[in-house]
């Protein structure tokens, strides 16, 4: 039996190698992390101490690392594998990365006389464990053939994608639907238990969660992911991060070939949300934190709203003004192409949906841009917006501010401020 060669034991690695040891091949490992080969070793695998003494060894070497920096380090550094790669040696990459990188390494297999396969996987961590992992493959076909129970050995299935970075196009193409049906699922279980805030009795989220997988919106993710987020259980199946990184990688390529993808683009929003929230390092999953913090309540829960959302709410019904100070800078183009610039004082007065009403003495014109600065205790960046409706009320003016691209993460900054100055 080929000796195998395995870097990188973390959420997926170390299932994978536990089952290409189950089958009976000799494996070698090596993680950067030190403590991660302890359970391979007690089923009998060999740790050793670089990338490059993996190369020198084994007969196949399947990299799983986390993002084409490690992989970068893996390859190509001072231990790396390039450094001692024997010819003839197939290296099968399952990491998802960026399909130039892939075509790269394939290009630099081909110089040592070995083929790189780039053969990313779907099924997350309960699938490396159940050994039925599905494998898209990128490279020589005949390859892949050849090494086909190496791959059935930790999956169920191999499926040809084309040459080389043809796997790793795929996976992000894949992903890019992951992560906008998981977006998609809490969403709708967040308007499900919104309701129930009104209506003093949610709607039950076990019933809704049935009700989606059994009905057209059913989805891998609603089975994976729907009793996790009922049971806010955020342990690890593929990170937040790493769902992060696959959408950037994918709006990358996209940018790349031409494909408009706002879908993408709000996903990874969302997302980029949860990694600034401090949830990277939890299950992706974990996005429903963001959303139970916009409707004041858990997901999983039909209690009443949390404190800030109480605070929103009963200052919207109530119409209660604010007064929150802030400076504006306002910049006025000048006939000969130059600007001038001067910042006054305002007080946030309103919230909407889409925009602030600002009050100044200082008289400005519509469709002006203004940039709007909060007191350094409020942590916000400054904020550009545009005058859409002007209001004069004895020397003083109100303005009707539209928000300009706010980041969502901003959004729910200045809600938090806002709910504390109201409070």
């Amino acid at each position: 039996m080929k000796t195998i060669g395995f870097i990188g034991l973390g959420t997926m690695g170390e299932p994978m190698g536990a089952n290409l040891l189950r089958k009976g091949y000799p494996l070698l490992v090596y993680n950067r992390t030190p403590g991660k080969a302890d359970k391979l070793i007690e089923l009998g695998a060999d740790e050793l101490s670089s990338p490059l003494e993996i190369a020198k060894r084994a007969d196949v070497v399947i990299t799983m690392i986390s993002n084409d920096q490690a992989i970068e380090e893996v390859y190509y550094g001072e231990n790396g594998i390039w450094n001692e790669l024997k010819p003839g040696t197939l290296i099968i990459d399952s990491s998802t990365i960026s399909p130039a990188l892939a075509r790269r390494l394939a290009a630099d297999a081909a110089t040592r006389h070995s083929d790189f396969i780039d053969a990313p996987v779907t099924g997350s961590k309960p699938a490396a464990i159940d050994g039925t992992l599905l494998f898209m493959a990128g490279g020589d076909r005949q390859a892949i053939e050849d090494h086909k129970d190496i791959f059935l050995s930790m999956g169920r299935e191999v499926i040809y994608m084309g040459p080389s970075g043809s796997g790793a196009t795929a996976k992000l193409a894949h992903n890019t639907i992951v992560g906008i049906n998981a977006a998609g699922l809490i969403e709708g279980m967040a308007i499900a238990a919104k309701s129930g805030i009104a209506a003093k009795s949610g709607i039950d989220a076990s019933s809704f969660l049935r009700l989606v997988q059994g009905g057209g919106a059913a989805s891998k993710q609603a089975d994976l992911k729907g009793r996790k987020i009922i049971e806010e259980d955020y342990s690890v199946q593929f990170s937040l991060a790493l769902m992060l990184k696959d959408l950037k990688l994918s709006s990358v390529l996209t940018d790349t070939i031409g494909v408009s993808t706002p879908m993408l683009e709000s996903a990874k929003s969302l997302f980029q949300l949860g990694q600034a929230a401090g949830l990277g390092e939890l299950d992706l999953a974990a996005l429903a934190r963001i959303y139970e913090n916009w409707i004041g309540k858990k997901i999983g829960e039909t209690a009443e709203p949390a404190a800030t959302q109480e605070i929103l709410e009963r200052r919207k019904n109530a119409r209660l003004p604010l007064n929150i100070p802030l400076m504006m800078s306002i910049h006025q183009w000048e006939g000969d192409g130059g600007f001038r610039g001067q910042s006054v004082q305002g007080q946030l007065r309103d919230l909407s949906e889409d925009g602030i009403l600002v009050e100044s003495q200082f008289p400005l014109e519509t469709d002006m841009f203004v940039v709007i600065h909060f007191l350094q205790e409020s942590r916000l960046p400054p904020i550009t917006a545009r005058i859409i409706r002007i209001e004069r009320n004895h020397g003083t003016f109100k303005y009707g501010c539209m928000l300009s691209a706010l980041p969502l993460y901003q959004r729910i900054q200045l809600q938090e401020y806002i709910a504390s100055k109201s409070n």
